[in-house]
């Protein structure tokens, strides 16, 4: 296969998975607010496994807070603090027990700003970095790290296939 379209196939399955999930919980009323759990930030851990799912993340973070009605600063901000912390993940892929930190970092810092001035919610600052950061360890964290031992065994097998089927053509 080639690996332009492999890249933006990946990229495009990461990005509506992402959008899915945070439609899903949003139902639930979870999705945002100064305290949140998107259960679609447990892919931020996928950068260990394809940099496609960089853009993959940061395009299903923008078009998520786009559809669920999101401020535009928080469209804006909000996707970034998603990008920062995929580019981190893919920087520390070699140390799969660090990568969750990025994220949960950039949204902790980055999304409680955006609560603050786009939505005007006037708890403290650090209060905001706890509540939210609570909610990426969660998902982040927790279910981030569930996702990477349930893929990595899964990853193995398709990098198998990979390399056979690129060796036979």
């Amino acid at each position: 296969m080639n690996k332009k379209v492999l890249f933006i196939t990946q990229a495009a399955a990461i990005a509506a998975l992402y959008t899915v999930l945070t439609i899903f919980i949003a139902a639930f009323n979870l999705a945002s607010g100064a305290i949140q759990f998107r259960i679609s930030e447990a892919l931020t851990i996928l950068p260990v496994f394809t940099p496609a799912a960089i853009p993959g993340l940061f395009i299903g973070c923008f078009l998520s807070n786009l559809i669920t009605g999101c401020a535009v600063m928080d469209i804006v901000f909000g996707s970034l603090a998603t990008l920062i912390g995929a580019i981190g993940t893919y920087l520390l892929k070699k140390y799969w027990f660090v990568a969750p930190i990025p994220p949960i970092l950039a949204n902790a810092f980055i999304v409680p700003i955006v609560l603050r001035y786009a939505y005007g919610i006037g708890d403290a600052y650090w209060y905001l970095i706890l509540t939210v950061g609570a909610g990426e360890i969660l998902s982040c964290g927790i279910l981030g790290l569930v996702l990477y031992f349930a893929l990595k065994p899964i990853r193995n097998i398709f990098l198998t296939e990979q390399v056979s089927a690129t060796a036979n053509e």
